[in-house]
């Protein structure tokens, strides 16, 4: 990982960051142009600002990597593509041969016509059930109150004629009629009588229909009606099952046709025709149109790198063109227990020149970093955590170590911590000075 940096501020610190060298060279070389007291070259730390870019490696990653298989057990009629070619989204692959399953359609459709003529008579029988419970329930009814009134009826004349009976009997005892008329009277009162047991005989009857036929909701004719539709719930049952099994025919037949579902290559072809699928993957398709750069990023670049940072990204062998990209996500590890990280990219692949696995590097934006600045030779060692002050002491200006934390450097200017605004930093710390040396010294 390389890192690289442009001051866009305060640049004009360096410009004078000499001023304190002195207006001989001595043995260090021409200063800058402003005079100084000291012969050793110390600059200015003041507040600067960088916006640098981070250079990394990866590989190019497909968008998608879609592999295709078939559940199918029909041969291959046709396959169409071969590796390496570039398909569109809903293109043709294979045409496996279904001669079987339309015919298993073709007999599904056929039962379930079958099956709604009888759902069809079913439900005619329904109808009619119901029209027979309603006039049943209703003639019981109409039994029942004609039995009443028979009843009452019955009871009235007997009443009637027991009356005229004893009114013939007294006058039978006074004398003023003969036997022969009570006799009469009699037997039809008996004739009433029997009456009366047969129309009370016909009402418990008609009770007992009644009772029998019960109401819509319960009793023989409910439970008609009940037999009838529960017999037409199941001839429609048996239309829904062979409706499944008639779409699971034509799902089938529809599979039969194997198409690609991106815009991309076929990386991979597994089928021949006259071959049946098996559980192999038939076809790989990469989705090429957009893709991803996988970045191989370091700890302290998941820090620094940030979702939606812009990228220039260059391919070797390409020359001078660059890709443009954005970065959509900073992955964990690659591997658990290790320290690699993956930074991805998403990029337009408009050429088509973008391959999976084809190496690429790529210069991201990273955001701009404010501070104090310094120049980079400042630094005493590679480790870019001291540097060499100018202190006045009692007997001059002399030289003190201070430790720094280095944020960001462009490689000529760099951000620290741990330094204030404001203090001169021996500009070459190559030089050797030691604590205490005076920077005075010719």
């Amino acid at each position: 990982m390389v890192r690289s940096f442009f001051a866009v501020a305060s640049l004009a610190v360096f410009l004078s960051a000499c001023s304190h060298g002195g207006a001989k060279g001595g043995r260090h070389g021409r200063l800058h142009a402003a005079a100084s007291p000291l012969p050793i070259p110390t600059t200015t730390a003041v507040q600067a600002t960088l916006r640098g870019t981070s250079t990394i490696s990866g590989v190019i990653a497909p968008l998608q990597n879609v592999a295709l298989s078939s559940q199918l057990a029909e041969v291959a009629d046709a396959v169409p593509v071969n590796e390496g070619e570039h398909v569109q989204a809903g293109q043709l692959l294979a045409q496996l041969d279904t001669a079987d399953l339309r015919a298993q359609l073709a007999q599904a459709q056929a039962t379930i016509a079958a099956d709604e003529r009888t759902a069809a008579s079913a439900d005619a029988k329904v109808i009619q059930a119901q029209d027979t419970a309603h006039l049943n329930i209703g003639t019981g009814n109409d039994q029942v109150s004609s039995a009443r009134a028979a009843v009452a009826q019955a009871q009235q004349t007997l009443a009637n004629d027991t009356g005229n009976l004893n009114r013939d009997r007294t006058l039978l005892a006074n004398g003023y009629i003969a036997q022969q008329a009570v006799d009469q009277q009699q037997t039809l009162v008996n004739n009433d009588a029997q009456s009366l047991r047969t129309v009370t005989a016909n009402l418990q009857t008609a009770a007992t229909q009644q009772q029998v036929n019960g109401t819509n909701q319960s009793g023989l004719q409910a439970a008609n009606v009940a037999a009838v539709i529960a017999d037409a719930r199941a001839a429609h049952a048996q239309i829904d099952e062979a409706r499944a099994q008639a779409q699971q025919y034509a799902a089938q037949i529809a599979k039969a046709t194997i198409v690609s579902p991106v815009t991309g290559v076929v990386v991979n072809r597994n089928l021949n025709p006259g071959e049946y699928p098996g559980a192999r993957t038939l076809f790989t398709v990469q989705e090429l149109a957009n893709v991803y750069a996988e970045l191989n990023a370091s700890s302290s670049d998941t820090f620094a790198i940030p979702v939606g940072a812009s990228v220039a990204l260059n391919v070797s062998g390409a020359g001078a063109k660059t890709y443009a990209g954005r970065v959509v996500a900073v992955l964990g590890q690659v591997q658990p227990g290790s320290t690699n990280f993956t930074v991805k990219v998403l990029l337009r692949n408009a050429d088509g020149k973008l391959e999976a696995g084809l190496p690429v590097t790529a210069d991201i934006a990273l955001p701009a970093v404010s501070g104090i600045g310094i120049p980079t030779t400042a630094f005493l060692d590679d480790t870019h955590t001291t540097v060499m002050a100018a202190d006045t002491e009692p007997t001059g200006v002399v030289a003190k170590t201070i430790d720094v934390h280095e944020v960001s450097t462009n490689g000529t200017t760099s951000i620290v911590t741990g330094l204030k605004a404001g203090t001169d930093v021996v500009t070459n710390g190559q030089l050797g000075l030691s604590n205490g040396q005076s920077l005075a010294q010719e």
